[in-house]
């Protein structure tokens, strides 16, 4: 199977959807002629056109605004805002419009729009263009968030997205576009709600996604040195969440680490958390444990930035010490 980079597979799962489909077209800044910030719809305006690539203006209000009047008229867009952190600008395009239409009009109306976000820390980037928002918006009834790990899952996430009939928000870990992983070139889709085990294990049971997933990897190839076994769970959709997956991980492993790069506290894992706590308590061995950020903004110094990012050393400390009890 060929390895893509993540940025890659993206950009081939928009290039074959747009291919299929002439209601799809791309908007945003600087995705059409530059090719995106970091590179991932380059060359998608030569293949199809000023007509179906668009660079807009500066004001992510007019961007989802766009997107959301077009979903209603029937088009497929596929919208970018460069940074998650300029979500708050949009708010209420997303919030009140997007994610409520189809409930406001009794089901007559459908907006079938993708909005790309990048996300994360590790670019030295500072507390403006470095954050990790998915809380909030897994709290809006209306919208399906998605988060993939690697590039199979991005390149099929995202094929399923564009031919989802509702408004989904699609976050990407920018520190994961570089990063290779296999692809296959036939079409292919991964199912929105849809958990996966990224590794199997007996002892623990670790929920993470994006570029912490990797950290987690890391630390369970460390920790079966020590004889301990850790199962790592990637939930790729947060909303729909698939709790049958982790529940059924948890009742097996009896313990529980969830780990995410975004604040600790207020953070989804907390959401993971209480549901675990509520449905399969009687099976924990050991109290659940949450890893995430410290809750302060994103520090601009290389040194805090690296010690801000959870990493495999902190998740190993936590597994060693739940499995101990």
């Amino acid at each position: 199977m060929p390895e893509k980079r993540m940025r890659e597979a993206i950009n081939d799962a928009i290039r074959l959807e747009m291919r299929k489909n002439p209601k799809i077209f791309l908007a945003g800044e600087d995705v059409a002629l530059f090719g995106g910030a970091y590179g991932v719809t380059r060359g998608l305006m030569k293949e199809f056109s000023e007509a179906r690539v668009k660079d807009t203006p500066i004001s992510e209000s007019a961007i989802i605004g766009l997107a959301v009047g077009a979903a209603a008229a029937g088009l497929r867009p596929i919208v970018e805002i460069m940074h998650i952190d300029f979500l708050g600008v949009c708010m209420d395009q997303l919030f009140n419009q997007a994610a409520k239409m189809r409930y406001m009009y009794g089901g007559h109306a459908s907006i079938p729009m993708v909005l790309r976000m990048n996300t994360g820390a590790g670019f030295r980037a500072g507390a403006q263009h470095s954050q990790s928002l998915e809380a909030w918006l897994c709290h809006v009834p209306g919208l399906k968030v998605v988060y993939p790990s690697d590039s199979y899952d991005a390149r099929g996430l995202l094929t399923a997205a564009l031919r989802d009939n509702n408004p989904i928000v699609f976050l990407e870990d920018k520190k994961l576009y570089g990063r290779k992983g296999e692809v296959p070139d036939e079409d292919y889709t991964v199912p929105l709600g849809k958990a996966a085990i990224k590794r199997e294990g007996k002892d623990v049971t670790v929920v993470t996604w994006a570029g912490v997933l990797h950290q987690a990897m890391a630390a369970a190839t460390k920790l079966a040195e020590e004889g301990i076994s850790v199962e790592v769970v990637d939930p790729r959709t947060l909303q729909p969440l698939d709790t049958d997956t982790i529940i059924k991980s948890v009742k097996k492993t009896h313990r529980l680490v969830v780990a995410h790069e975004a604040v600790r506290f207020g953070g989804f894992g907390a959401e993971i958390a209480a549901t675990v706590a509520e449905e399969c308590f009687d099976y924990l061995d050991a109290p659940v444990k949450r890893i995430g950020a410290p809750f302060t903004p994103i520090p601009f110094s290389p040194p805090l930035e690296d010690a801000y990012i959870p990493n495999r050393d902190k998740i190993a400390a936590v597994i060693r010490e739940i499995v101990k009890k």
